[in-house]
């Protein structure tokens, strides 16, 4: 008897490790989340098709069709030496993603890095990490990116590292924050007890119980890095002109605004499209991923479902 109950007694118990994927439930269930979710795989999948294939080669010119409107075969246009609107904005999405993905590296590493030093280190560290990161903060992404940029010169790479150095900083002043709050769990203190030491405690409890602040924070790290790369390469700090990019496409098309001003509509768009669905995919995750306000949520809609019967 005793064995035939430790047997479901186990499985509960390993059921009960098992991760949960309820947040994707519901982050789809909301309009928001889902309309991050399409536009993140739209532009995903757009850079992966354009690593291989684009309706045409992005820096072949053709002056013969240039400023043609949107028709076949340039469903876009062309610009003003004939090169399809649509190919380089499908190039430019690669750019894009590389720019969000380093960027949402380079501050995951920074942000997790300073933010364990300032919850797990003894006081003097973590006195010290705090002024560094106040100091840190002060410094806007895009003026970091310009002392970057003087230094090694104008790329993508400098984008990369500018966004991820402003945004760790931020990641780790709020993760800091959640950290020094769990670590006050009990679950954290059974687990001190228990001998583990403060590297194994950060990565079995400590981390998994900040992450959906974290996660949140890197989606809208991502959404900076898109703007920040647009910018910069506008102003001529970021990407080159070998290098395609959606900011630096809408800097060579708004010379021409005056001769077609449709021209500068695809670049635009995609900007304001992507930075948007980043931010409403990390609002989403913000709801999704709260455990207060799935609760309350979760309350509200019993509330509603839950008719009373009337006895007349």
């Amino acid at each position: 008897m005793s064995g035939q109950t430790g047997a479901p007694t186990r499985r509960a118990a390993r059921a009960g490790r098992r991760p949960t994927w309820d947040w994707l439930v519901r982050l789809w269930a909301m309009s928001t989340g889902r309309f991050g979710m399409l536009v993140v795989a739209v532009i995903v999948a757009t850079a992966i098709v354009a690593s291989f294939w684009t309706p045409f080669d992005p820096q072949q010119t053709d002056i013969a069709n240039r400023w043609s409107g949107p028709g076949w075969p340039h469903l876009l246009g062309t610009d003003a030496t004939g090169r399809d609107i649509l190919s380089l904005l499908m190039k430019g999405a690669r750019t894009t993603v590389f720019v969000a993905v380093g960027a949402g590296i380079v501050a995951t590493v920074i942000g997790v890095a300073l933010a364990a030093l300032g919850a797990l280190t003894p006081r003097w560290v973590r006195e010290s990490v705090a002024v560094l990161v106040d100091i840190l903060i002060a410094f806007p992404v895009l003026i970091i990116a310009m002392m970057i940029s003087a230094v090694w010169g104008g790329s993508l790479w400098v984008v990369v590292w500018a966004v991820g150095i402003g945004f760790g900083v931020n990641i780790a002043r709020v993760t800091r924050a959640e950290l020094r709050r769990v670590l006050q769990s009990d679950f954290v203190l059974a687990g001190r007890a228990s001998g583990l030491t403060p590297l194994q405690n950060l990565a079995r409890h400590l981390l998994p119980n900040v992450a959906p602040v974290f996660i949140v924070q890197l989606s809208w790290s991502m959404a900076v890095a898109v703007l920040a790369e647009a910018g910069l390469s506008y102003l001529g700090f970021g990407a080159q002109v070998t290098e395609p990019s959606w900011g630096l496409l809408l800097k060579e098309l708004q010379q021409y605004l005056t001769v077609y001003p449709l021209a500068v509509l695809g670049p635009g768009l995609a900007i304001t499209i992507t930075v948007l669905g980043l931010n409403l995919l990390g609002d989403g995750l913000r709801e999704a991923t709260d455990p207060t306000l799935t609760r309350r949520g979760g309350s509200a809609r019993r509330a509603r479902t839950h008719v009373p019967e009337v006895v007349a």
